[in-house]
């Protein structure tokens, strides 16, 4: 054995490495979710828990992270930051919860309708004055 090959504890890693798998390891290389588009602002919601004998592929740790965080409604850009993954990743990964079942999401109502040009103007005239 070498002398200088790291050692059990990986000599060559510190606290502050961070994870050393890529992110596209997580998804398989896979850049576009299999199931929908998921909006910065889209609404995921945990599906109900998982019957024990379930015979489909058990949830990776970040999904298992993504279900236990989604019991509550979270926004995309809110599991990405928990995660502290990218957003590309989180939306791969969500797309095979989806898939599976185990998420559902909610696109929050689009706002097509601009502001009247009334209250635009009413808006600059109130900045002007400062």
């Amino acid at each position: 054995m070498r002398s200088d090959a790291p050692g059990p504890h990986h000599d060559w890693l510190d606290d502050d490495a961070g994870p050393v798998v890529r992110p596209y390891t997580m998804t398989g290389g896979r850049v576009q979710p299999s199931a929908g588009r998921f909006d910065l602002m889209a609404f995921v919601v945990a599906g109900p828990p998982e019957e024990d004998g379930d015979d489909g592929p058990q949830p990776q740790p970040e999904q298992r992270a993504i279900i236990a965080r989604a019991q509550q409604p979270i926004t995309v850009a809110d599991l990405a930051a928990d995660l502290n993954l990218p957003v590309g990743v989180v939306r791969v990964l969500l797309g095979d919860l989806l898939t599976s079942g185990r998420i559902s999401m909610y696109d929050p109502p689009s706002s097509r309708q601009f502001p009247d040009d009334d209250i635009l103007k009413a808006v600059v005239n109130g900045l002007r004055a400062l």
